[in-house]
């Protein structure tokens, strides 16, 4: 695993389930090269592990949180971000 790697989880908190979120997550991660996963919570809220160059991973982090984000679907009313080691056994990114 390349140490210049970067990872990060952000649980997602809002109306973001059954609005196209986590296809939305897969295409900005996609297009900025990162492997992880968006899944759907239990309580209502999307979990998105990424990793990949760090400034690609703040770029997702960003388009998670920020408060005005073209084209992100539904509404992103608080979130949390915790920062992880890269996890070499992750290759692409799911959608769950």
């Amino acid at each position: 695993m390349s140490p210049d790697l970067a990872r990060a989880v952000v649980r997602v908190d809002g109306h973001v389930q059954g609005v196209g979120f986590r296809w939305w997550v897969s295409r900005q991660a996609g297009r900025l090269g990162l492997s992880g996963y968006a899944a759907n919570q239990w309580d209502g809220s999307v979990e998105v592990d990424c990793q990949g160059l760090p400034d690609d991973v703040d770029a997702l982090v960003e388009a998670l949180t920020g408060q005005r984000v073209p084209g992100r679907p539904g509404r992103v009313s608080s979130w949390h971000v915790e920062r992880r080691p890269p996890d070499a056994s992750v290759t692409g990114f799911d959608t769950r």
